[in-house]
């Protein structure tokens, strides 16, 4: 369990997300006091954990006002079992298509990576030392066990010399025969528990010698190709399984994007889709609290956190069924993003977008600037975009900033060695008639 991701107060959850997300304080609120719930519940006596269930959010906005962005950035911060899962992909049981339980088998497969990859990082040395054994053992063969103890620590002694000079690489460009076992085909992690261990009994009866390939490659090549059987042999994989499964089932959140579209707006007669009410009712038992069954056993979801967000634009929330929209107690509205919005977009973020195309023609040998009056035209010109099309958030500035610097971009070698400088002038010569002609600015922008 990561405590010192989950020990982190509302306010300093809420500080991190202000350096990549403008505004929108309602909704980081309530994600950052849900996040330290999980904390507080973890710490109550286990009769009272038991009782204690999340309370799951609904966000309502737009599209490119943050919702997506709030949750990958959670995801990062948390380094706790995570998954993004679009709603409008799953199918109702009895439709071809995944089904809604598929998310759950998702966040197991989530929560067992991210122990894996914790348990590779604390166990580097070993996995490291692994490899180099193996690799010095098929340089210098083992002596036989007959022979004195003098050739023995003069073995040990060459043995020793030998996997310094494989670790520090001099010995990179040697050639070595190794053996490896043949990988297992990979299965399909979407489907059904059941059929899944099928294919496992399929493919360990078809592979039971355990066939090994022999091939000879440099020693550079041998420690990479060694290194997911050190892997093997190192970790803890029972442990990983059992300990994965807990972490899913106390601490996982899964963050269900467009949940808009399997809502029927009140006005559509036709109850046939299976994308919309039956993927609603698969749902619930779900976000309600139920046992699923995973290829690596059983995972109860009454303590999952969930977090839906869609933009509500041809229904609303109460189009849903009653008994979900129950389940998402608490529900934040994102804000629509206003001009000083995208302006402090560009501006305050961290790695913003402004700073992202400076990076990538500074690759060129470019100085790229942009004058404050520039940043300022592209927040206006974009804030009107969105008025008169589509509003599609900050994502406007993306197509926006992209066709100001198209000329540049395609003739860097032109501007090689030199400081561009980005002024209100080219902004507005570049996107003004595409803002002012409707027609035009729905097809480009």
């Amino acid at each position: 369990m990561s405590n010192l991701v989950l020990s982190q107060t509302p306010r300093e959850i809420v500080s991190y997300l202000d350096e990549y997300i403008i505004g929108q304080k309602d909704a980081k609120k309530a994600v950052a006091i849900a996040l330290r719930n999980r904390y507080r519940r973890l710490k109550l006596p286990k009769e009272m954990q038991d009782e204690v269930t999340p309370k799951n959010i609904l966000m309502i906005g737009s599209t490119g006002v943050g919702k997506t962005e709030i949750a990958r950035r959670m995801a990062k911060l948390m380094g706790l079992p995570f998954i993004k899962v679009e709603a409008s992909k799953y199918t109702e049981v009895g439709f071809v298509g995944r089904d809604v339980e598929s998310m759950v088998r998702d966040l197991v497969n989530a929560s067992i990576n991210l122990l894996q990859n914790k348990q590779k990082e604390e166990s580097a040395d070993k996995i490291e030392d692994y490899i180099l054994e193996k690799i010095t053992q098929k340089l210098l063969p083992p002596l036989p066990t007959s022979v004195s103890e003098q050739k023995k620590q003069e073995y040990n002694a060459s043995f020793e010399k030998m996997k310094q000079k494989v670790k520090d690489g001099s010995m990179d460009n040697a050639k070595v025969t190794i053996e490896i076992v043949k990988q297992e085909e990979r299965l399909d992690e979407g489907l059904p528990p059941e059929i899944i261990k099928v294919q496992e009994s399929l493919v360990k009866a078809l592979n039971m010698k355990g066939d090994k390939i022999k091939r000879d490659v440099t020693i550079k090549e041998a420690k990479d190709i060694l290194r997911p059987e050190a892997q093997n042999a190192i970790l803890d994989t029972d442990m990983i399984k059992t300990d994965a499964l807990k972490l899913a089932e106390q601490s996982g959140i899964i963050f269900i994007d467009e949940i808009d579209k399997i809502a029927v707006a009140s006005k559509d007669s036709s109850k046939q889709d299976p994308s919309k009410e039956g993927v609603q009712r698969d749902l619930l038992p779900i976000v309600e609290g139920s046992v699923v069954q995973t290829r690596y056993g059983q995972i109860k979801t009454d303590h999952i956190l969930f977090i839906a967000a869609g933009a509500f634009h041809f229904s609303k929330p109460s189009d849903l069924i009653p008994e979900l929209q129950g389940r998402f107690p608490l529900r934040v509205e994102l804000q629509v993003l206003d001009e000083d919005a995208l302006y402090q977009i560009l501006t305050q973020t961290k790695n913003s977008i402004i700073r992202q195309y400076q990076a990538l023609l500074s690759v060129e040998g470019i100085e790229l600037e942009f004058e404050d009056s520039a940043l300022r035209a592209l927040s206006r010109l974009s804030f009107h975009a969105n008025e008169k099309t589509e509003d599609i958030g900050a994502r406007r500035l993306h197509t926006t900033i992209e066709r100001v610097l198209e000329d540049i971009s395609f003739c860097a070698e032109d501007f090689k060695g030199q400081k561009v400088i980005i002024d209100s002038n080219l902004v507005e010569n570049k996107l003004k008639d595409l803002v002012d002609n409707v027609d035009l600015a729905r097809y480009i922008l």
